[in-house]
């Protein structure tokens, strides 16, 4: 899978909630994504920027495989964190 990464933010989520990843990709097949990574594996969501954008937020519309996703966005979040940006 090739993603283009555009973004990648870390929120640690006040200071009781868990933390996690906010990843602003393309998918050469389904456009650009924003997803939400947990450090807990298989804690991963995965939306299509413009479906949000007009508030659809549907299961099965704008509902994406996280365990698709999951290894090549933790792979760019170790690249980010290796750079120590």
């Amino acid at each position: 899978m090739q993603l283009s990464i555009e973004n990648i933010q870390f929120h640690r989520n006040g200071i009781c909630g868990a933390p996690f990843h906010v990843l602003i990709f393309r998918d050469p097949d389904e456009g650009r994504m924003v997803s939400i990574v947990f450090d807990e594996e298989h804690h991963v969501a995965v939306f299509n920027l413009d479906k949000l954008a007009i508030g659809n937020i549907a299961f099965g519309v704008n509902s994406w495989r996280g365990d698709r996703y999951e290894p090549h966005l933790r792979e760019a979040i170790c690249q980010k964190n290796e750079k120590g940006a």
